[in-house]
């Protein structure tokens, strides 16, 4: 059995990943992060798609950690951290959020 420590690691960076590419389905913050011209429509939906799912595993990952009424806590405070995190990487160096889409996949 996995550690619920493990599970809610797992958690917790789904769930910044699920809003970092969220965000970068935005025009805006596509061009924030990457300096370019906003992606395409189909590689916006992807990165809704992403996004969707991974705040999705988020919720299954907490299922896994701990019993239904406390994992819905728990996801719920995760999903205000990794709004957060998400936040302040986009005001403060959102070029950091590079790594999650790199430019160059999204050209091909």
């Amino acid at each position: 059995m996995v550690e619920p420590a493990w599970l809610l690691t797992g958690a917790a960076v789904s769930a910044v990943l699920g809003f970092g590419w969220l965000a970068l389905a935005m025009d805006t913050h596509w061009e924030q992060v990457h300096g370019d011209a906003a992606p395409p429509p189909s590689l916006a939906r992807a990165l809704r798609v992403a996004g969707a799912l991974a705040l999705a595993a988020s919720l299954g990952l907490c299922l896994g950690a701990d019993h239904p009424t406390m994992a819905v806590l728990v996801w719920l405070m995760l999903l205000a951290g990794g709004a957060v995190a998400i936040a302040a990487t986009l005001s403060w160096r959102p070029r950091w959020l590079r790594g999650l889409w790199p430019r160059r996949v999204a050209a091909q």
